[in-house]
This record gives C-alpha cells, structure tokens and sequence, in this order.
C-alpha cells in the first residue's frame, strides 16, 4: 500500500514538472517571467480543473524549502554598502514609494468595500516588488549597471528591508491570542528575535569569514552547507515563533559580508527556482476560480494602480531630487509589479487568520497582471519613454539634473576583469594597475583572494565558467577581459574553462575584447577560432622576450632575483 502511495505521489510530482517545462516554454514565447506560468500551472493542476496537485503534504514541503532558500538568498543579497554609496536616493525613493502605494492603496482598497484589515494587508502586500523579476530583466537588457538600473537595486533593497520589518510585525502579532496573553507571547518572540540576532552578529563577527573560507575549498560542500544553514535556521526561527521566512533570511544576512556571497547565491539561484515552483503551484491550486471570477474588478482596479501609481511617484521623486526624467521614468518602471513576497505575506495573513483565501486570490491576480504587463513595460522601456518623453518634461528639475546625476554616473567603473589570481594574473594585474587601469580580480581559490584583496585589489570569490555568476559582474564597463587561468578543466562545466567564459560573455552582450592565456597549440587554435582578440603563451611570450633581449645586448636587470612577491619576475 505504501509503495503504491509513493509511486502515485512520484507520478503526479512529475506530471507536474513536465506541465511546468510546458508552461514555462509558452511563457518564454511570451516574454513572461517563470512566476506567471508556475501559477498558471498550479491553477490547471488545481481542484478547479485537472485535479492533479493531490499530495499537499508533500508539495507544501517543497514550498516551504523554497521560501526558505529564497529568503536566505534575499538575506545574501542585502548589500547595505549599495545603499549607501546611492546615498539619499535608493533611501527616500524606497521609503517614499513604499509610503505611497501603502495609503493610497489603503484607501482605494476601502473604496472597493474591503474592510480595513484586509485593506491593511492589501496595501502593504501592493508596494513589494520583484527583485528577481527585476534583477532578470534588467541582466537580460545589459542595465544591471546603468544608473537607473544601480539605483533600482538600491531601492530594492530598502523595500527587502521593509518586509523584514513587516514579517517581523506580523510573526510577533500571530503568535498570541488576546490581551495580557497575547502581550506575553509577543514579548517572548522579540526576546528570542534579539537573542538570535545576537548570536547570529556573533557569527558574523568571529566565525562567518574562516568558516566559509574553509568549506570553500570544497564547491559542493560549500552550497550543502548553505542549503543546511538556511533550513537550520528557518527551523530555529520557526521553533522560537517568529517563523521560517525570518530565519532563512537571517541565514542569508549571516553570510552576506563574506567574499563568497555572490558565488553562493549563483550556485543556489537554480534550486531556488525549482522549489519556488512547488510555492506557486500550491498557490495556484488553492485558488478557487469561482470565487476569483468576483474579484476581477478590484483586482483590475489595484493593478492600474500599481502599474501607473508606483512608476509615477518614483519619477515625480527622482524629479525632485535632481534625477534626470529619462533616469527617473526607467527607474520607475522597474516597480510596476508586486512582488513574490506579496504572496508569501498575504499567505501568512492567511495562516494567522487575519485574511481570507478570497484576499490572497486577489492579490494573486493583481500579481498576475502587474508581472506581465510590467514585464513588457521593462523589455521596450526605451521604447515607451521615447513617445512619452514630450510629457515628462515636467519631472526634471533643469537646474540641477545634469549635476545630481553626472556626479553619480562617474562611480569610478573598472577597467579590466582579470580571471586567476595566481602568479602569473597577478603579473599581469600589477603591470595594469601600473600603468593606471582599474582592475577586478576574480578567483575561485579563497586563499588566491585574499592573498590578492591584502594586495590592493578589488576582488571577488566566484566561477568564471558559470554564467549566473558571470551576469552580476560589471561586463559592461570593462574594456578587457583577461583570463589568465591554469590550463585545465574547472568550473561548473565540462567545457574547457576559457571557451566557455568566451560564450557566456557573449551570450551576456559583452562587446568588448577578451585577452586569453594558453599553453598548447590545440588551445590557442581553439581559442582563435572562438574569436579570442588576444592570445597569450606565457612561456612562448617570456621566451620571445628574453630572446629579443639578448640580441638587443640589453641589460640583464630583469634577471635579478624576485621580490618577495615576485612581481618583477612576473611582468616580464
């Protein structure tokens, strides 16, 4: 009986993915994000048609482990530094949007004949955002590191922040019943909130940093430690009443100031997606269709206001502070959606008994439609500024526009991204910084990172040969890439390491040139093939050299003995 069991729940786990490969391909068509067909595929697996999606437990599991790994990501990504290098704007553009939509929104939700509880939570569930819709759109258009697309992340990161304080206000209000009780249970959860955020700031402080750098000497053992430590601490978090979402996300904020965040959450974004779509599927099974045909009013009404409102009032405050009304229209964009996380604090509403399911269904739908239509507003975004451009003039301050955002644009860009930080990269890395260009270091060696970080370097811990992480480095300002790597296969990949970062740094519109060290014929003819601009044979070059030398009768200076760090004997 059991093994039939199991075997029924193993057939309609797959019949699950298959339908989500399908709809996920129909979506691809269409330009629309993996979230809108991962619902579509819980509403036609759902009770309301196919029936499919039987195995609650199960799939509510999954769910779970999702949110857990999507939180400890968020956590991962709370780059406090971000906000304060875009100083006032990511800060008063974050704050002033999330304002905005949480009373207007209130009153229009009153105005549509809820009450004020679950208006209340409508509003706060309106003024999320994606960033992961975000993030992939703005990658995908090569604006990750334009102005408006870094100002973007910043204030994306204040409303990261916002809903941590709002699940926090929430877990603390949903553990108790009433009155003195209620106050008890409350002042509990914050007790152990500030005892975990204790523990986990000592963490930060004294075990973080040696702890991953060791485990990263070992890839796998590394992400099983990050998925371990995520579900650790949702567990905890979930035992001491304040939740699992919270404790994922602490996860995450605990091992942000490491050197090896950006490299964890490329390995980690995969599982994130595949568990996120259990989270989706259950969502869209719980919705009942019939009871959703009546709140396709309100739902339309609520999206207009996301989609015009939250764009309208990032421009008018972008205007305000001297942002340029191009700069401001793009950014604001970017906020014509809610969020996966609007989902998730309506799903908690739910839980605690302060929403109905009628309430997360219609947020759901308002998700629906503000992703999908903001998602083509962010693709042609340049389109649909230009014939609105005669309009917007009113925005932009002209006084001071061109200084505010000038004087932001000139965040001093790097020059070179130099892949391998061993002897020879960090020879080619000083003769660079010698002769005035700014260089980023990237290595998947710990100790090659933190030799070259107490070197001067700007250096970050990842794997050139895996796109997810290729895409969060800066490829658009950069001249050169210089790959400087011992010639034999690492990485993510199979493929020899130096093609495959050629690929994917053209698959992710790098247009620039791309300089590649080798040591075998085959390589280099591989290499030339692939349309490397540069090819360099370390041992061939520094033959060639010494050679000329000799015949020049030139002085013999670069025969002396090293440095300690060996940089002279490096540069030739």
């Amino acid at each position: 009986m059991t093994d039939a069991i199991e075997g029924y729940i193993f057939y309609e786990i797959a019949a699950l993915l298959v339908l989500a490969a399908g709809a996920g391909f129909v979506g691809l068509l269409l330009r629309q994000p993996l979230i809108v067909s991962f619902i579509a595929v819980g509403i036609v697996a759902g009770p309301s048609m196919l029936d499919i999606a039987q195995s609650d437990e199960q799939i509510d599991l999954l769910a779970e482990l999702g949110i857990a790994v999507l939180l400890f990501l968020v956590g991962l990504k709370l780059d406090f530094n971000l906000v304060r290098t875009l100083g006032p704007v990511a800060l008063v553009t974050g704050l002033g949007q999330v304002i905005f939509t949480t009373v207007f929104g209130f009153l229009i939700a009153l105005a549509l004949g809820l009450d004020p509880r679950t208006a209340i939570y409508v509003a706060i569930a309106l003024t999320f955002s994606s960033t992961i819709i975000i993030v992939k759109l703005l990658s995908d258009k090569r604006e990750i590191d334009a102005l408006h697309g870094r100002i973007a992340l910043g204030f994306l990161i204040v409303q990261d922040i916002v809903v941590v304080i709002a699940m926090i206000v929430l877990s603390a209000i949903g553990v108790g019943g009433s009155g003195d009780a209620a106050l008890t249970d409350i002042l509990r959860v914050l007790g152990y909130g500030v005892a975990m955020l204790g523990a986990v700031a000592l963490f930060i402080r004294y075990i973080a940093n040696p702890l991953v750098e060791r485990l990263s000497l070992a890839p796998e053992l590394l992400v099983s430690f990050a998925i371990g430590w995520a579900a650790l601490l949702a567990a905890l978090g979930h035992y001491l009443g304040f939740g699992k979402e919270l404790g994922g996300l602490l996860a995450g904020v605990s091992l942000a100031s490491t050197p090896f965040r950006e490299a964890i959450a490329a390995r980690l974004a995969s599982l994130r997606d595949f568990l996120l779509l259990f989270f989706f599927i259950a969502l869209g099974a719980s919705l009942d269709l019939s009871v959703l045909g009546a709140s396709v009013g309100p739902a339309l009404v609520l999206s207009l206001f996301v989609l015009i409102g939250n764009p309208l009032i990032v421009l008018v405050i972008m205007g305000l502070m001297g942002y340029r009304n191009r700069t401001g229209f793009l950014a604001g964009l970017t906020v014509a959606q809610i969020s996966e996380f609007s989902l998730i604090f309506m799903a908690m509403g739910v839980t605690i008994g302060h929403v109905t399911e009628a309430a997360l269904g219609l947020v759901t739908l308002v998700g629906l439609v503000t992703i999908a239509a903001s998602t083509y507003m962010i693709t042609y975004s340049h389109w649909i500024y230009d014939r609105m451009e005669p309009v917007l003039g009113f925005f932009e301050r002209q006084d001071v526009g061109r200084l505010r955002e000038d004087a932001l644009s000139d965040a001093q860009p790097h020059d070179v991204i130099l892949f391998g930080l061993g002897r020879y990269g960090l020879g080619i890395g000083a003769a660079l910084k010698d002769a005035g260009l700014r260089v980023l270091g990237v290595d998947f060696s710990p100790e090659a990172v933190r030799h070259a970080r107490g070197r001067g370097y700007d250096v970050v811990f990842g794997d050139a040969t895996d796109p997810e992480f290729l895409a969060h480095l800066p490829l658009r300002s950069v001249a050169w890439l210089v790959m400087a790597v011992p010639e034999h296969n690492t990485g993510l990949t199979h493929d020899e390491p130096r093609l495959a970062l050629l690929r994917a740094a053209r698959d992710l519109g790098y247009t620039g040139k791309v300089a590649v060290a080798a040591h075998r014929d085959q390589t280099v003819e591989a290499l030339s093939q692939a349309n490397a601009d540069l090819v360099m044979m370390p041992y061939r070059d520094a033959a060639i050299a010494a050679a000329e030398m000799i015949l020049d009768g030139r002085s013999l200076q670069y025969a002396a003995p090293p440095d300690p760090d060996g940089q002279k004997e490096l540069i030739t």
